[in-house]
């Protein structure tokens, strides 16, 4: 059997090692495009700005030690032009020599991953603008800096790429702004989320603009000016560069160099050309074996369709987790071993600075686009044991089945323990688990690691007081839609001095110790909105003013600490 694997990095070689394991008399080819064909995109970032500090750190494998270990002939620089589908041969050229030449294939695999979007403005043919996709434009970068000294970057896109870019040339010395179209930074996360990374990346020094809609670049004097609608708001010291006098009413924001970081779409134009179904977005369609609808052609990594594990819904979503295993389930197909792929649920983490961002499973946004009903829970526990020393606040916010519990998503934000627990998240949601099942999980503890209830036990417990109507909530975008006629009381829970240091406009103050010996300067008979800090108080003051008579109590889901976050964006 020869096998022909269009594409290495994660999908393909992962495909190449794992077929070489279960068949040791396969021909094995890799066709790559590029220079390398085993290396760590996902550091990329960290080496341009000097956190990795040695290139061959990020090379995985090289054709020579491919070769050497499993026996594959890795062919790099080597460009698959056409595939024959009734012949079963790849066409290919060599993009050192041109030289073009065949190849033929009992199974082929398609691994050529995603290309990063141009956005269609004027003045990105500068050799001042980059891309981040590979080694080559990683080298291309990385030059840049080091060569020219820059003072100042401009980073188009506030996703995964752009916040790992901005901190890594923040690390090498270079002033960094972050230009993203809508109003918050991180698409995975919903707005209150980011809300606290908006908040950090400023504090480091990112002049972070948002709702800035890209206009383009233009070059004078060895200076770029990028153009910046006149929406957009910032925070930070960054030269603007003055208006612009196009009748636009814009910014220029004047930079140095220019990296386009707002997301990829498939590489798919070769399996286009040879009449493989894609999507209309682009993607491969593949079936649950990694199959497409040609059977002797397979396709996996960030340029295939696949499944939604929460909503069911087809698209692209490119990890590099899911990739690897995709490889591997080519490979046990190929080799008569019935794998399959069952979906994708989109779990990733980033580290931006001092935070650590993360999530799993589907947002607001998401489920609303799907049609998903959900309710959610905001909290905010301690990342270890309060009493041992270097606890910190985690900001935690799940979304969940109305219905039984069942966990659709969780966001996390925090200094530690937030990729710990949105793994257990991750878990829950992949087996289908309920907020009850949250409440019974055991998990490790120790005070320099978690608390006696860990905060995935805590979740678990506050969704099932919300089914079981043992509290009510109210969010932070309806505050200022309360009632502040008389018809209602608005009560803040915490201390007096807390109270005095900022509340909400038509809040009264009743610290929750005194609300027992209080309780008739309230009318049972209106309803009542309380908060407290982080909502921990305040569902305590819900519960002994749902016992002693008031019919309509609710508290500030997430606290003031949340809503004050929000509303300083």
């Amino acid at each position: 059997m020869k096998v022909v694997i269009i594409g290495g990095v994660a999908g393909g070689a992962t495909a190449a090692a794992r077929l070489r394991r279960l068949d040791e008399q396969a021909e094995i080819v890799i066709l790559e495009k590029g220079g390398f064909v085993s290396f760590a995109n996902c550091g990329l970032p960290y080496y341009i700005g000097g956190i990795i500090p040695e290139r061959d750190d990020l090379l995985l494998q090289t054709p020579e030690s491919f070769y050497r270990r499993f026996n594959i002939d890795v062919r790099v620089n080597q460009e698959a032009i056409s595939i024959d589908r009734a012949t079963q041969v790849v066409g290919i050229r060599d993009l050192a020599s041109g030289r073009e030449y065949t190849e033929p294939y009992d199974k082929l695999i398609l691994a050529p991953g995603a290309k990063p979007n141009i956005p269609n403005v004027p003045g990105l043919d500068s050799a001042q603008v980059f891309t981040l996709r590979n080694i080559a434009d990683t080298d291309s970068i990385r030059g840049f800096v080091d060569t020219t000294k820059p003072h100042h970057a401009t980073i188009i896109g506030g996703g995964y790429i752009g916040i790992e870019m901005a901190e890594s040339l923040m690390h090498a010395g270079v002033g960094v702004s972050i230009v993203q179209r809508s109003n918050h930074v991180i698409n995975a996360i919903d707005f209150d989320m980011a809300c606290q990374v908006h908040e950090h990346l400023r504090d480091k020094g990112v002049d972070l603009r948002l709702e800035a809609p890209f206009g383009g670049v233009r070059e004078q004097d060895d200076k770029l000016y990028v153009l910046l609608d006149s929406g957009s708001h910032g925070g930070g010291d960054a030269d603007d560069g003055g208006r612009r006098d196009d009748g636009l009413g814009g910014e220029e924001l004047a930079t140095d160099l220019v990296i386009l970081a707002v997301g990829v779409h498939p590489d798919s134009q070769l399996a286009v050309d040879a009449g493989i179904t894609v999507s209309g977005a682009g993607g491969i369609v593949v079936d649950e074996h990694m199959r497409t609808s040609d059977p002797n052609i397979y396709a996996v990594g960030d340029a295939v369709v696949v499944n939604d594990l929460v909503t069911g819904t087809p698209g692209q979503i490119p990890l590099a987790g899911p990739a690897n295993r995709q490889g591997r389930i080519a490979a046990d197909n190929i080799c008569g071993i019935p794998s399959r792929y069952t979906a994708t649920q989109g779990s990733a983490v980033l580290k931006a600075f001092d935070l650590t961002i993360a999530a799993t499973g589907i947002n607001e946004r998401r489920a609303q686009a799907a049609g998903i009903a959900y309710d959610k829970v905001y909290l905010s526990p301690a990342s270890h044991a309060g009493y041992y020393p270097g606890s910190s606040a985690l900001s935690l916010k799940l979304l969940f089945s109305p219905e039984n519990g069942r966990i659709l998503g969780a966001q996390g934000v925090g200094l530690e323990g937030v990729d710990k627990r949105i793994d257990v998240l991750a878990v829950a949601i992949r087996a289908g688990m309920t907020a009850a099942d949250l409440t019974e999980l055991e998990l490790c503890y120790a005070p320099p690691f978690s608390s006696a209830k860990d905060p995935v036990n805590m979740a678990g417990y506050l969704i099932e007081n919300v089914l079981a109507g043992r509290v009510r909530q109210y969010f932070w975008n309806e505050v200022a839609t309360l009632p502040r006629d008389g018809s209602a009381q608005l009560i803040d829970v915490r201390s007096f001095g807390e109270y005095q240091q900022g509340s909400i406009e038509g809040f009264a103050n009743i610290p929750l110790d005194e609300l027992r010996a209080r309780l008739g300067e309230l009318d049972c008979t209106k309803p009542v909105y309380l908060l407290c800090q982080s909502a921990l108080r305040s569902y305590i003051a819900a519960r002994i003013l749902m016992q002693s008579g008031f019919a309509e109590v609710s508290h500030l889901a997430g606290g003031y600490r949340l809503y004050t976050m929000v509303s300083e964006q």
